[in-house]
């Protein structure tokens, strides 16, 4: 299967990605400045001691927007773990419908997800809700990027949906598992 808004979901995939590095370079950076503190002590010398303030608090949001981010990026690309013990054993032409059920179960959930996410965010932004960490982060900011990630899932699970039903329709004898992957996809 081809996914029109590909390119979106490969955004998502970058930010997550820029997200993980973001979080391996706090920490490079937290250890690289005990490290040089610790051979000061070593040498005879005071410590300096830099240390980046609310590390743990940063990354941890950024922990939620690399796994949020890569959501839609991971379904697109079948790599989200599925259980077809049940239904890799029925015929295509009933498979498919199965299918249907599952991604019309999968957007309902992630709109649901996504609606109270997005009225989260609205009442952190009135309320200038910020974290209670060392660091006082507007919560709007993580939780945005939360609703913008279920967002991007939900659009990917429409755009399945859309894909399975052209399939149930046409020629559901011809439809293939989800996790299958095309031979385009393959480099």
């Amino acid at each position: 299967m081809t996914f029109k808004f590909d390119k979106l979901y490969r955004l998502g995939a970058w930010g997550a990605a820029g997200c993980m590095i973001a979080i391996c370079a706090l920490i490079a950076f937290q250890v690289f400045f005990r490290l040089v503190d610790a051979l000061l002590v070593m040498v005879g010398f005071g410590r300096l001691g830099i240390s980046i303030t609310g590390v743990s608090e940063m990354a941890s949001y950024l922990l939620v927007g690399a796994t949020f981010l890569g959501l839609a990026y991971t379904f697109v690309h079948h790599a989200h773990i599925r259980v077809t013990l049940l239904i890799a054993r029925l015929p295509s032409a009933i498979r498919v419908w199965f299918e249907v059920f599952g991604l019309i179960v999968a957007i309902a959930l992630s709109l649901l997800l996504c609606y109270g996410l997005i009225g989260l965010a609205r009442e952190s932004l009135a309320y200038n809700d910020v974290s209670s960490g060392f660091l006082s982060i507007p919560l709007w900011i993580p939780q945005t990027v939360l609703a913008t990630s279920v967002a991007l899932l939900c659009l990917a699970l429409v755009e399945a949906l859309m894909m399975a039903l052209r399939i149930a329709a046409q020629d559901p004898s011809s439809f293939r598992e989800a996790t299958a992957h095309d031979d385009q996809d393959t480099p």
